[in-house]
């Protein structure tokens, strides 16, 4: 029997004798105390569906059986803002029923992943906030936690970012003079339509620690309303290192102090690009994403991944202002961190996208979904993205049609991907089951 057979026949046992003993119990006088909240699964979540669309048998069957097991989030992805109202009270309803709090991703703003492998969304803003008026009516007053807008802040149509540069997302159908401001517009009736629901926590693209700087995302939170959300989300369907996630995080939340309290300037704000400050002597380098960062002395923590240096400087910065926006991280598929490029043995073409972020191999689960993290400012682990569904048909610079480190067909994205799957749970961090 394989483990994760094994996992799920344990599983199943525990399920079935916690339901004969719920049935034998004798009535109580009294309620107990209330449970600590949790994160809903979804008894026809998507990672279900497949299983039933594919007919999948064996090993594959029970790879899927098994994530499905825990709570991800359900992604809404287009329909006319009566359909999307419809579908959402589908899922707070269900989840309510069963006191647990479901985790929902809003991903249908216009350009969305700018035509690339996600293409789609709403076709103008008044669709966009229909659409968004819909999806707050689905949840109502009941629970929920939002994940607004993956890639939302990281790719803008037509932006041009701190540095004076426009950015490489032009779509022509994009009015050039409004598509980067109706972004923002799009993203602040979004935050303030959701936000308005009493017990709804919505959360804006923080993007990764491997993406943008935390002086250039910092600055593009503000101008969505981070401020009157809860906070902001890292991490979605991406894979780097918790830690060195949960360090990116703590920093763009200093800089938000910085520049909300302080009057600075976001440019002034320390980033994982230069990591030099006053513990450090002020000497710094770019961060690698490629091993787990941590803070200490420089004749232990090597300096590209020392996080001593940033941490100093803010503490410096703030002074006594202590920073206070909280966000979540997506450890769907991070246990083992980002896949290397370098490590490949087949030459990629000058300036072309070596793809790292998509399907690469030898990835494992990372921590298991929970509200209690034990972390100062982050709310929550979730899996955001479903693991075992594939990014997307990655041909890294060779044209395809295969995916030269699989010698296989990738899925197209959201389509189960049977052999990352089974990669993700036999090579997860910590093992499969363990937390």
């Amino acid at each position: 029997m394989s483990n994760r057979a094994r996992l799920l026949r344990s599983f199943g046992a525990v399920v079935a004798a916690a339901a004969l003993g719920a049935a034998a119990a004798p009535a109580m006088a009294d309620p107990p105390p209330s449970d600590p909240p949790t994160l809903w699964v979804n008894p026809e979540s998507s990672t279900l569906a497949h299983v039933e669309e594919l007919g999948l048998e064996g090993d594959a069957r029970d790879d899927a059986l098994y994530l499905a097991q825990f709570p991800s989030a359900t992604w809404f992805t287009g329909g006319s803002a009566r359909e999307v109202k419809q579908d959402v009270k589908d899922v707070v309803v269900h989840a309510h029923a069963d006191d647990a709090i479901p985790v929902l991703v809003a991903y249908n703003v216009p350009f969305r992943d700018c035509a690339q492998y996600s293409a789609g969304g709403a076709t103008s803003l008044a669709e966009y906030t229909a659409w968004i008026d819909g999806f707050a009516k689905g949840i109502g007053n009941k629970e929920a936690i939002v994940i607004l807008e993956p890639d939302g802040l990281g790719i803008i149509p037509w932006y041009t970012n701190l540095d004076g540069q426009l950015e490489w997302c032009q779509p022509a159908e994009a009015d050039a003079a409004t598509a980067a401001s109706e972004r923002f517009t799009m993203l602040n009736h979004a935050v303030d339509t959701l936000g308005s629901l009493p017990r709804t926590k919505v959360y804006l693209d923080g993007t990764n620690a491997a993406w943008l700087n935390v002086g250039d995302v910092t600055d593009r939170l503000l101008e969505a309303g981070v401020e009157r959300a809860d906070g902001f989300f890292l991490n979605a369907s991406n894979y780097q290192y918790t830690a060195n996630t949960v360090a990116y995080g703590r920093w763009i939340s200093s800089c938000i102090a910085y520049v909300t309290q302080l009057d600075g300037a976001p440019t002034d704000c320390g980033n994982q690009y230069w990591n030099g400050g006053p513990a450090t002597d002020w000497q710094g380098t770019a961060m690698t994403k490629y091993a787990e960062w941590s803070s200490g002395p420089l004749s232990t923590v090597p300096l590209e991944r020392n996080t001593v240096g940033v941490d100093s400087r803010y503490a410096q910065q703030l002074g006594d202002v202590e920073p206070a926006t909280s966000y979540v991280i997506d450890t769907s598929r991070n246990g083992r961190g980002p896949w290397d490029p370098s490590t490949s043995t087949y030459p990629y073409p000058p300036g072309v996208d070596r793809e790292d972020w998509c399907n690469p191999p030898d990835r494992g689960l990372g921590l298991e979904p929970t509200l209690e993290t034990g972390v100062p400012l982050v709310d929550a682990y979730l899996w955001i993205k479903v693991p075992g569904e594939s990014d997307g048909q990655c041909f890294r610079g060779t044209g395809g049609p295969l995916d030269p480190e699989r010698g296989m067909a990738d899925p197209p994205a959201g389509q189960w991907f049977v052999e990352q799957a089974d990669e993700l749970i036999d090579l997860a961090v910590p093992p499969a089951g363990q937390g």
